[in-house]
């Protein structure tokens, strides 16, 4: 008896115990709540086996991060964006790189030994997944000496060799290499190239629940196996089918699970996640939820099956004790592979040292200013520690992209404001990054062109130089619609053509200073008379002259159009020097042609800046969010020949999309200030609902004369405050978004109306903005 007794002591205190997590897209996100009672409990864990999204789960816990831990990082909203290719905040617009644009779709094009092009297909944008498990994953590979038997929890990850049908079972190196090799599913993530140059891909095409790797690699005394992936129907689900057509490629490619293969001492955990897609990664909360619940209820069979206990606090010092022997977080050196060497010399300057070595904050302003640069493709960041220069190296493994690219963007429009926008480019790298674009837009409200030649060189201070030639032309007889318009502002058409040459000095993707100069010619032609008859002539204002600026830009924004985080900031002081041609229409009242030179200056400070709050609930992560913007505007700029052409030359607020299309006199100025609250909230998935509220006032703003409405007069110091207000709905479609507005403008002419639009209402520059 007391010897069985002790026999029975020494097979608890000896009993190992492996951990086997499954693939499964975002369900694997159930594994957390595993991890969370397993410990909780104090069952131990000795060995650790994943693949795909358990791949993931399993390395960060071997890493030495704990579940508390790994818990907090999967519910930060971040997390979504890096799994679902959407760029962090702070890190979408690059300025160093090039401005926004209406194009929807973005296409590189490679030109073969034939001549037949070839379109890149589209795959989730992986990199800022990758960097982020370069980095978080860097450290235990460093303390563990790039052997995965040295973690903090002995592991393995399982990829396959698609070409062969082979299971890749990955011991050692990268640990974030092992983990994205693990998660490259077809035609989702692209698979990164291995050191030998073969590609691998995501091991629950061959091996979706490697119970069978944890037994060969560590022959373990009890095996706990966690599957979320999808299983096989016992009979075809009729009532289904049509909504799980669109997932078929996952129940082909994901390996069934054996239930059986844990053993017959082993527990097998199958979390209630039937509901749940391989894409649901909003749903983080509830999928943790539903890993916990199913562990729990498997607790008392966990509990009797393994009998050892791991001690909390030791486990907590050995976890601290880990961690504690990672390496300083600098880098000494950067190297550059897949790319010839001119071209990594050019790579390797996009980053910045902070001394004599770089920081962890050179390395990731350098690796997203560089990424954001269309001149290269599939950059895959490997960081390792090199004990010989006692510090990290990241290595670069970079790909030329294709030469040239294309844009097309479409707007719809419930105005006759629709455009096409087709935008294309090629780019030459020598000793500078070369880039010449051409694109316009076609429609009948707006149309404009314009084309580029940029050279860009990067360095400690990287900038650029770039000529421009731009033309832009609208016509405002073209936009009635909804809100109505008088027969003056019908008749209104704003041509303008400028040749410039713009020096950009970019410190940061998100900024940059712009000394600009140029050529210009506006024509504007126009009515001075609400009602004119069909044989009427129209006034013609040609001002023509030559103007440069300086200009400060910062934009952190998430979108281009309806944001809702990030920080919009410019100011720019801009000289003027104009000779104006005036040629009298038959409404101008009696005047004479006259020439006139002008000379301003014009300086305009914007803000625009939104206050984000996440929450987390059964349906998905839900966003709210608060704005604000400032936007003020003063120039020395006189009178014009008429009030009309006073106006059509000066300054306009312009606080809505759909502002640009309409010409209202109480929003153009030689002076003003505005402010402007705005509030958005999700409130169906991706639906949002968007309100915004806007005060403006002119300073001495331009009137019409007593004794001669066709000439223009000084107004009061400060005019009556002006309210704009606009509610409406907002989605993100794979085209731009879609909108539909109900508005308010200040304006005797357009003070209700309706605006709905699909794609982006966003036009370029006029020659003096």
């Amino acid at each position: 008896m007391l010897l069985a007794f002790l026999w029975g002591s020494q097979v608890a205190f000896a009993q190992k115990v492996g951990l086997v997590l499954s693939g499964g897209g975002a369900k694997g996100l159930a594994h957390v709540g595993v991890l969370k009672v397993l410990e909780k409990n104090r069952i131990p864990i000795d060995y650790i086996v994943g693949t795909s999204m358990g791949a993931i789960v399993g390395a960060m816990y071997a890493a030495g991060y704990s579940p508390a831990e790994i818990e907090e990082i999967v519910l930060k909203p971040d997390f979504q964006n890096w799994v679902s290719g959407e760029p962090l905040e702070g890190k979408v617009y690059n300025y160093y790189d090039g401005d926004y644009n209406p194009a929807a779709l973005h296409l590189r094009l490679a030109i073969d030994s034939t001549l037949k092009a070839r379109v890149t297909p589209k795959l989730v944008d992986d990199v800022t997944l990758n960097y982020v498990l370069s980095t978080m994953l860097a450290p235990a590979g460093a303390i563990s000496g790039y052997d995965f038997n040295k973690l903090m929890v002995p592991y393995r990850s399982v990829a396959s060799e698609v070409f062969t049908r082979q299971r890749v079972v990955q011991r050692d190196g990268s640990l974030a290499d092992a983990v994205r090799n693990s998660m490259a599913f077809p035609l989702a993530f692209r698979p990164i190239r291995q050191p030998d140059g073969r590609y691998l891909f995501d091991g629950a095409v061959v091996d979706n629940f490697p119970t069978g790797v944890m037994r060969q690699e560590f022959k373990p005394d009890i095996i706990i196996g966690v599957n979320v992936g999808d299983v096989a129907f016992n009979k075809y689900p009729k009532e289904k089918d049509d909504a799980l057509l669109a997932n078929t490629l996952l129940f082909v490619g994901f390996n069934g699970a054996d239930t059986t293969s844990v053993g017959p001492n082993g527990i097998f955990i199958q979390p209630k996640i039937d509901e749940f897609t391989a894409a649901d990664f909003n749903k983080v909360k509830q999928l943790v939820v539903l890993g916990t619940q199913a562990t729990e209820k498997k607790l008392d069979q966990l509990l009797t099956r393994i009998p050892r206990r791991e001690d909390t606090l030791a486990l907590q010092q050995r976890r601290r004790a880990f961690q504690e022997r990672a390496p300083k977080p600098e880098f000494k050196q950067i190297t550059v592979q897949g790319v010839p060497a001119q071209q990594q010399e050019f790579v390797r300057r996009f980053f910045q040292k902070t001394g004599s070595s770089y920081s962890p904050g050179d390395i990731e302003e350098g690796y997203y200013r560089l990424v954001n640069n269309d001149f290269f493709n599939n950059v895959y960041p490997r960081v390792r520690y090199d004990s010989k220069l006692q510090g990290y190296t990241l290595n670069l493994d970079a790909r030329q992209n294709s030469n040239l690219t294309t844009d097309l963007g479409v707007l719809l429009s419930s105005r006759s404001m629709s455009n096409f926008y087709l935008g294309g480019a090629y780019r030459y790298l020598n000793r500078f990054l070369y880039t010449i674009k051409g694109n316009a837009t076609i429609g009948r409200f707006y149309n404009g062109a314009q084309g580029t030649f940029r050279i860009s060189i990067p360095g400690n201070h990287p900038f650029y130089v770039e000529p421009a030639i731009t033309f832009n032309n609208f016509n405002y007889q073209d936009t009635g619609g909804l809100l109505g318009s008088t027969a003056q502002n019908t008749q209104l058409q704003q041509r303008d053509l400028k040749t410039s040459v713009a020096i950009g000095y970019s410190p940061n993707y998100r900024s940059r200073y712009v000394l600009s100069g140029g050529l210009f010619t506006n024509r504007d032609r126009f009515a001075n008379t609400n009602e004119i008859s069909s044989d009427a002539s129209l006034d013609q204002n040609n001002v023509t002259g030559v103007t440069g600026a300086i200009q400060f830009q910062r934009n952190s924004l998430n979108r281009r159009q309806y944001p809702v985080s990030g920080r919009r900031a410019e100011f720019s002081l801009r000289g003027v020097v104009a000779e104006e041609d005036y040629e009298a229409g038959s409404t101008a009242n009696g005047l004479a042609d006259r020439t006139k030179d002008h000379q301003w200056l014009q300086s305009r400070l914007y803000i625009e800046q939104y206050f984000t709050f996440h929450k987390v609930d059964s349906v998905g992560r839900r966003v709210h969010a608060w704005g604000y913007t400032l936007d003020a505007v003063a120039t020395t700029q006189g009178r014009f020949a008429t009030y009309r052409s006073s106006l059509t030359s000066a300054a306009a607020f312009l606080p809505l999309p759909d502002s640009r299309t309409l010409f209202l006199d109480r929003y153009r100025g030689t002076a003003y200030a505005a402010v402007g609250l705005r509030y958005i909230k999700a409130i169906l998935g991706s639906l949002e609902w968007r309100s915004e509220v806007y005060a403006h006032a002119l300073f001495r703003p331009w009137e019409q004369q007593d004794f001669n409405p066709v000439l223009a007069k000084r107004g009061a110091t400060v005019s009556r405050p002006y309210l704009t207000a606009m509610t409406g709905f907002v989605y993100q479609t794979p085209v731009g978004p879609a909108s539909l507005q109900f508005i308010h403008y200040d304006d005797p002419d357009h003070q209700f109306g309706v605006f709905a639009h699909i794609g982006f209402v966003l036009f370029r520059d006029r020659s003096l903005d």
